[in-house]
């Protein structure tokens, strides 16, 4: 099963020609080396966030399994939906979701369901997948996972699922966390919330990073998939987080009056 390419020539360019010029005008030609275990990266059009994407993606060696986590926008599907065979296509050719692992995490986990419909038309998964192809060509597969529920419990479960699964799995797995910030707000008011969710990040505290979110009403669509990643990435060792990079749209467009907020994240 080939999963179409849902939204090339919208969030990023549909042609392979104009895609990889715009990854290479956004892509940092010197890469990092940190060892991460999971990534926090926005996923609006390329325009907004792809300099911010890029960047956390270039500050870590990259490894050859991921897990993509993203939150649900379509609405569809089971509230933590998987995706366990076939290929992904985007402009830049075929990507193949890694099956063993997928499995390996089903088997960890009642919450996770098959549900291939919970990602035919979503973007926040898709927009990842040609930074990858574009740093490491065909030359790795992963998971797709689409979060579609808020409850703590579910989400911190299904960290404990994620860190079983990697910890079997024996090789180097990246979990990223597929998340814009805070929406449509003032820069002012979306910058101070943002400000908020990105420290409680940084200290790996899911506990507080859930509190703020309820709060201070912080419309981050990926909440679901930073705790999970979180929650494992701590079960797996991690003791430390970076912000490689912030920005918002208001610094594209000019209008500060009602922005999204991108932030890049590494945990290590």
């Amino acid at each position: 099963m080939i999963r179409r390419a849902a939204v090339a020539g919208r969030f990023y360019p549909g042609s392979r020609e104009a895609l990889e010029a715009e990854l290479r005008s956004v892509v940092p030609e010197q890469r990092g080396r940190l060892r991460a275990k999971a990534l926090i990266v926005p996923h609006a059009g390329y325009a907004y966030s792809g300099r911010v994407a890029a960047a956390t993606y270039a500050s870590i060696e990259l490894p050859r399994r991921f897990v993509l986590l993203c939150p649900n926008h379509v609405g569809l599907g089971a509230p933590i939906s998987i995706v366990s065979h076939g290929e992904w296509e985007t402009p830049l050719g075929l990507v193949r979701v890694d099956g063993e692992l997928a499995n390996l995490l089903k088997s960890k986990s009642l919450l996770v369901q098959e549900c291939p419909d919970a990602h035919r038309g979503e973007h926040a998964l898709e927009v990842q997948i040609p930074f990858l192809q574009y740093m490491l060509g065909q030359e790795f597969s992963f998971v797709p996972i689409s979060v579609g529920t808020r409850r703590y419990e579910s989400l911190c479960e299904l960290g404990e699922s994620l860190a079983e699964s990697l910890r079997e799995a024996g090789e180097d797995v990246v979990m990223v966390a597929s998340s814009d910030m805070n929406h449509f707000e003032t820069a002012e008011k979306t910058e101070a919330k943002d400000r908020l969710a990105i420290e409680a990040v940084l200290e790996l505290d899911t506990h507080r990073l859930q509190e703020v979110v309820q709060r201070y009403d912080i419309s981050m669509c990926g909440y679901g998939p930073a705790v999970a990643v979180i929650e494992a990435a701590r079960r797996l060792g991690a003791r430390r987080a970076e912000l490689v990079q912030y920005t918002h749209s208001g610094r594209i467009t000019g209008d500060d009056s009602s922005v999204v907020g991108y932030a890049g994240m590494v945990i290590c």
